[in-house]
């Protein structure tokens, strides 16, 4: 490195893939100006770079507290008040995180908690800005004193989904859910049920959900519902309130339980005679997973809003894809995983799609990746691979979409993580949140769409498909980590599902080194999911009712003590 030590010279050295010298020269530029946020953040790259993972993260975390500070003073934030006025910098912190500045809003949090300022709301939304930075340990760290101080169900559930970002996940979420059943949900006495063999009547079918209309589960869940044979099926719908379903076929009936107790709503649902009762919602807020310990319906089914295990014992079944199978997977679950073939549910794009645009590489000269993933899924290894295809495709640009991204922070902190990976903060860009004709319109600048791991995406995989921008994934060791292969299954696209890092990255260079063959495969994307297994829904939700009454009949079979 020059005599002089200056960022640019720092940086240059750093990229160039001479960590040592750049974090030696990065340390006196922060000694010398403790205040130069930019020096904190490719100090911390640099570390990261020379194996110094520990010494990285403590660089990090010092960056990202300087500068979550002097950008909430920008916004109006009296930081002068944060370290002696806990109450004041909670609600600082929650107007940040109300806005989605999650990293930001952490830094807050973490001062008003040193201030004094404990209660359970303050723990829980620091936790949940954790975790939507990626930091999922630390977040899991803050829900777990949050539960110790504010014991409950509610609060116990915020600590399972950060589990599967973190090492060895599957199993160590499976733990945490079997922990929080045994807690919060033990099994009552099993009830003596009224209902007879289904042959020559129609099965009674109940889904439950704090509400359908409102939430994610709407998108899923309208296919089945619309295509249902009124014929062969009775659906009823168990949202918090009834007066929030609307829109629903006539056939369907709507019973609001939310004003009732689990015992009392489980007593309520088995006098209706209900055959089966599907879970839609699982550990999210909201849930209502400890009524089925009461056992409300005779068969009890977890799917839609969860792949995973709810924990508990009174579940019967849980459904999951072909592509989802995987060697250890029985004993992740207290369900019995029954596969739905090539998919576990329909996905039906959205509305008022416009033709799919040519591939931009074309126009731009430059290829353009893409992720509009959730920040938590990026996870080093992902962040490692992508690192090694921006270095295989030097003149490339990655951008990344997310509501979260609206935060500076977090935006420098992702691209300091890249840093570490030799590729310049220039190159990754940032899109936050869009609805409607704006949303779709995002795809039209993205030639190649990058799946993460072990985390992958699913709705939004299913919609960069619809769009004609195709998917590149990785089979993952377990069922969470190959959610993603029934999307490019079942659009007739195998080849973009890769084995290995090594492969992924090979086939991400190949295609940008060939923008005329990345045109050309964009082409048959959209057809490809269009006339596939997502699109029949009348196809799918037949054998979903066939399959249901498999479950009703082999209950009714076994024994009464089973």
């Amino acid at each position: 490195m020059p005599s002089e030590t200056t960022l640019t010279t720092c940086r240059e050295a750093l990229l160039a893939g001479d960590p040592r010298s750049a974090a030696e020269g990065l340390a006196r530029l922060v000694a010398r100006n403790p205040a130069d946020t930019e020096a904190r953040y490719w100090l911390a790259s640099a570390l990261a770079a020379s194996g110094r993972g520990e010494d990285a993260g403590r660089a990090l975390e010092d960056a990202r507290t300087l500068h979550g500070l002097l950008a909430a003073q920008r916004m109006g934030v009296d930081t002068r008040r944060l370290g002696n006025d806990g109450d004041y910098a909670a609600r600082a912190a929650r107007e940040l995180y109300a806005a989605h500045h999650v990293a930001m809003a952490g830094v807050l949090f973490g001062r008003a908690i040193a201030a004094g300022h404990l209660s359970q709301d303050a723990l829980l939304a620091f936790g949940l800005a954790l975790q939507h930075q990626g930091r999922a340990e630390e977040a899991i760290r803050v829900f777990r004193a949050a539960l110790e101080t504010y014991p409950s169900a509610a609060v116990h559930q915020f600590m399972l989904f950060p589990h599967f970002h973190v090492e060895n996940g599957p199993a160590r979420y499976a733990a945490e859910a079997r922990a929080w059943a045994l807690r919060w949900a033990p099994e009552a006495a099993a009830p003596i049920f009224a209902n007879t063999p289904s042959a020559g009547r129609k099965l009674r079918i109940g889904y439950v959900a704090p509400s359908f209309c409102g939430t994610q589960v709407r998108q899923f869940i309208t296919p089945i519902l619309e295509s249902h044979d009124p014929g062969a099926v009775e659906v009823t719908l168990y949202p918090a309130k009834a007066e929030s379903e609307s829109g629903w076929p006539s056939h369907i009936a709507v019973r609001g339980i939310g004003h009732l107790p689990d015992a009392e709503a489980a007593a309520s649902i088995r006098a209706e005679g209900i055959d089966l009762l599907v879970d839609c919602w699982g550990h999210s807020a909201g849930s209502r997973l400890a009524m089925f310990a009461h056992r409300p319906a005779p068969v009890q089914v977890a799917w839609i809003n969860f792949v995973q295990t709810t924990g508990l014992g009174c579940m019967d079944y849980v459904l999951h894809s072909d592509s989802m199978a995987a060697p250890g997977t029985e004993a992740l679950f207290t369900e019995k995983v029954r596969s739905m073939g090539p998919i576990t549910i329909p996905y039906r794009p959205l509305a008022n799609r416009p033709p799919p645009w040519p591939a931009p590489a074309l126009a731009r000269g430059q290829v353009t990746f893409g992720a509009f993933s959730h920040p938590a899924r990026l996870s080093d290894a992902t962040i490692r691979a992508w690192g090694r295809i921006l270095r295989g495709a030097p003149t490339a640009r990655l951008v990344l979409k997310y509501r979260y991204f609206v935060d500076p922070v977090l935006q420098r902190a992702t691209q300091a993580r890249f840093a570490a990976e030799r590729v310049a903060p220039e190159r990754i860009e940032f899109r936050t949140e869009s609805a409607g004709a704006e949303y779709l319109a995002a795809f039209s600048e993205i030639d190649l769409a990058l799946d993460p791991s072990p985390c992958p995406g699913g709705t939004t995989t299913c919609d960069a498909l619809a769009m004609g921008v195709p998917v590149l994934t990785l089979a993952g060791a377990d069922f969470y980590a190959r959610i993603g292969l029934q999307c490019l299954i079942a659009a007739g696209l195998p080849k973009l599902i890769t084995e290995s890092w090594d492969a992924y990255v090979a086939k991400a260079v190949a295609l940008a080194e060939d923008a005329p063959g990345l045109a050309a495969l964009r082409a048959r994307v959209r057809p490809g999911i269009d006339n596939g297994p997502f699109t029949d829904e009348v196809g799918f939700t037949r054998k979903l009712e066939a399959v249901f009454r498999e479950m009703f009949d082999e209950r009714q079979a076994m024994p009464a003590a089973a």
